[in-house]
Formats: structure tokens, C-alpha cells, sequence
């Protein structure tokens, strides 16, 4: 399928690795202009090397920094599609839980995803057009006594989020969401360290049962949700606006 991507521009935040380093790769082979953000420029020169094949330009960039972040889209422009990946919120053990733990967690998770679409969202709305996909996480729906910060920044993510899409779909903006569940990406593996110090339980065996959890008996691919990003982005998914897509092999099978 031909998701018409063929010259729009577009920008990734956390695109040095993972499900933003996959997003980036679709968009590119879709024919997009990408510029991917990740704070690491060390990491995002890697990335350029990994794909190899492909040209994409970079920003180095602290989206914690709301200055910092706004300065970087002045510089880049207003894309066509925002993609958010950026921000990892922390998984911490409850009895290691603090206050200090959920301000880090949203400055993370929350904060990062709201600076950058700060940062672009009215101008699409000014312009007539955009669409913005922010790959959140199932943990904002289901409580984990190991990711209540991190699902907390997830919750109010997914809120957010149908609220610009709400305000702005008269813009012609959009503004849609995807939950992974667990996805093949070094998170996992931060996950399951913080399970250990938890549980005790060694890191294979909470593995293990993780995956059997999972009704398609595997987890999912960084490609996979990006898959479905580059739908939710592209004028092929035009009056798609407000949804939360889940991906997580129907572990949570809920309506």
C-alpha cells in the first residue's frame, strides 16, 4: 500500500533506537523528509549508520527543555507528522518509590511528548493540516505497583492527547495514540531489572512468564508498531482522530 508520504516532511523524537529508530526507517522508505530528535547525539549518529541506506537528518535535543525543544522545531519548521517516541519512564520497585520518582517520570514520559507538540501544534492548526502520533504504552490502563509513575504519565498522555484531537480536528490537525505492549527494545530489559530487585526472582524466569502472558506468544516488534504510526500519520488514515490503538498480542483484550 501507498500511505502517500512521498514528500512530507516529518519529525521523530526518540529516534535514535527502538520503535523511534523503526518509525524513522518506515517514513524514510515511504519517501518522507525525517529528521529524528534523541538527546544522545553520539546515538544518533549510530542510528545514521544503521541505516545506512537511508538519509535522514538530526537533532540533538533535550525535550525536558521546553526552550531548548522549541528552538530546535524553529529551526527544523513545522513537519507534516509528529511522531513522539521520545522518554522512557523509569520502572521503579514501590518501596523505592518517591516523590523525586514521579516528578523524573514525568518530566520523562509526560513532558517530553506535551514540549514538542507545543511546539508544532498550533502552527499546523494555523496552516490547515498535521497529523501527530504518540506511541504511549498500555501501562497508562492497566496499574503496576512497578510502573506507577510511568503509568500515570502514560494516563495522562492518552488524555492529552484526545484533547488536542478534540481541539484541533476542525484544524485539520489530528492527533491519535498507539499503547504497545511489550515490544522487542532495550525497555524491556530496564523492566525486568526493576522486577528482579522486586521479586528477587531471576530475570530469565520473569521473562519467561512475561511472554506467556501474551495470547500471540511472542512480543512485539519495533517495525510492527511503526507500521502502524506511518497508517495513523499518512492521509490514508484521514478521519482517524482521537483513537487509542492497542498493540500488545491481546493480552488485555479489553472493549
Amino acid at each position: 500500500m501507498d500511505l502517500q508520504l512521498s514528500g512530507k516532511t516529518a519529525v521523530v523524537t526518540g529516534a535514535s533506537k527502538g520503535i523511534g529508530l523503526a518509525c524513522v526507517e518506515v517514513l524514510a522508505r515511504e519517501g518522507a523528509a525525517v529528521t529524528g530528535i534523541s538527546r544522545n547525539a553520539a546515538n544518533l549518529a549510530k542510528a545514521q549508520e544503521q541505516l545506512g541506506d537511508l538519509t535522514f537528518a538530526v537533532e540533538a535535543v533535550d525535550l525536558t527543555d521546553p526552550d531548548a525543544t522549541k528552538a530546535a522545531f524553529e529551526r527544523i519548521g513545522v513537519p507534516d507528522i509528529l511522531i513522539n517516541c521520545a522518554g522512557a519512564a523509569k520502572r521503579t520497585p514501590v518501596n523505592e518509590l518517591d516523590s523525586l520518582a514521579l516528578h523524573a517520570t514525568m518530566e520523562a514520559k509526560y513532558f517530553t511528548y506535551m514540549h514538542a507538540t507545543e511546539a508544532v501544534i498550533r502552527q499546523m492548526a494555523e496552516r490547515g493540516s498535521g497529523a501527530i502520533v504518540n506511541v504511549v504504552g498500555q501501562g497508562g490502563r492497566i496499574a503496576n505497583p512497578l510502573h506507577i509513575g510511568g503509568g500515570a504519565a502514560n494516563a495522562a498522555l492518552m488524555l492529552a492527547s484526545v484533547g488536542y484531537a478534540k481541539a484541533y480536528a476542525a484544524n485539520g490537525v489530528r492527533v491519535n495514540v498507539i499503547n504497545p505492549g511489550t515490544t522487542r527494545t532495550s525497555r524491556v530489559d530496564e523492566g525486568l531489572e526493576a522486577a528482579v530487585r522486586a521479586t528477587g526472582r531471576p530475570k530469565e524466569e520473569l521473562l519467561e512468564e512475561l511472554v506467556r502472558e501474551i495470547p500471540m506468544g511472542r512480543p512485539g516488534e519495533p517495525e510492527e508498531v511503526a507500521n502502524v504510526a506511518a497508517f495513523l500519520a499518512s492521509p490514508m488514515a484521514s478521519y482517524v482522530t482521537a483513537s487509542i490503538i492497542t498493540m500488545d498480542g491481546a493480552t488485555t483484550a479489553g472493549i
